[in-house]
């Protein structure tokens, strides 16, 4: 267990692979809960609700319910920078503690430990109620226009590894220059990208 609360910064003995099978994990987990919890929901509202409980910020919110921040081991940079606050590291940590529960303990044992954490984030969800992102909106309203779909990509990459900064460009036919965002990941650069295309396009046909 020790390993899972270990940041990369430490060196080469960290939680990166645990992170990457509990990932895993934890989709088909959450996954299953809502397939069985929802049978009336079709495939696009459990899409939208699983991507909303196991998303980096649903993770990072969990991991400061259980105060994982006063049990990571960090590097000299990263306790220096504050790396125990930021949403990525706790998020990445809450993955690789499900991917060492699995490996102790089994599945049920996995399953149990995940459920315990969501507890109370699955009690009021109603898969109807979760928005579709930027992109998924963005892409819907060009489909029902019989226009292509967006074309994203990362323009420029700047900062560190622990501190990214990416840019990234969202190009639509209807209109003609393309629009540009920003953020700390390039999944979250391409939905700030969406929502303003989307903002434009409705300033358009208002």
């Amino acid at each position: 267990m020790s390993l899972a609360l270990t940041h990369r910064s430490l060196g080469n003995s960290n939680n990166e692979r645990l992170e990457y099978l509990g990932d895993a994990i934890l989709d088909f987990v959450i996954t299953e809960y809502i397939y069985h919890e929802f049978p009336d929901s079709d495939e696009g509202e459990l899409t939208r609700l699983r991507a909303s409980l196991v998303k980096g910020e649903k993770l990072a919110e969990i991991a400061n319910e259980i105060k994982l921040s006063e049990s990571l081991k960090l590097g000299a940079g990263e306790l220096k920078s504050g790396g125990w606050r930021r949403d990525s590291i706790l998020a990445n940590t809450v993955e690789a503690l499900i991917g060492a529960v699995y490996l102790d303990s089994g599945i049920e044992s996995c399953r149990h430990f995940i459920l315990n954490l969501y507890q109370n984030h699955l009690k009021s969800i109603d898969p109807t109620n979760i928005k579709k992102d930027a992109k998924t909106r963005l892409q819907e309203y060009l489909q029902s226009r019989k226009q292509s779909v967006p074309t994203y990509k990362v323009i420029d990459e700047l900062g560190t590894s622990h501190q990214p900064e990416f840019t990234v460009s969202c190009q639509i036919n209807l209109i003609a220059e393309p629009i540009i965002a920003k953020g700390t990941s390039k999944r979250k650069a391409e939905q700030a990208a969406a929502k303003k295309a989307i903002s434009l396009l409705k300033d358009k046909t208002s």
